[in-house]
């Protein structure tokens, strides 16, 4: 096994409020990250714009916190890899993808919506 501490996530999206599922895999995730003196991070998956609810981050967090789950990084403590909110991350990926595809790694696709369907 590594000498490495254990890094795990929580990514809710907030697309409303915490339901149980997530209560539970954040509650499990929380406590393994604990029971290994590893990090546990929140991360906010904001990438579905269509759906996204504008209280629902503070109202993640704060149901979180109702659980008594505490995080290591995330959108309002920081940390070494942010920001931990992915819409703030786009540029980062712009630059990543663009060297993928300079490199021979990725190649862009030009197939329709309908065609992906």
């Amino acid at each position: 096994m590594s000498d490495k501490p254990v890094r795990v996530r929580f990514a809710p999206s907030p697309t409303g409020y915490l339901h149980i599922g997530s209560a539970r895999t954040a509650l499990l995730t929380w406590l393994f990250a604990r029971s290994t003196n590893g990090k546990f991070i929140l991360r906010i998956e904001d990438t579905d714009q269509k759906r996204y609810t504008d209280d629902a981050v503070e109202k993640i967090m704060e149901d979180l916190r109702w659980l008594g789950l505490d995080w290591d990084e995330g959108p309002d403590v920081g940390g070494d890899y942010g920001p931990y909110i992915q819409s703030q991350r786009l540029a980062l990926y712009q630059q990543w993808a663009a060297w993928l595809v300079e490199h021979g790694k990725a190649y862009r696709c030009y197939a329709t919506q309908v065609e992906l369907a």
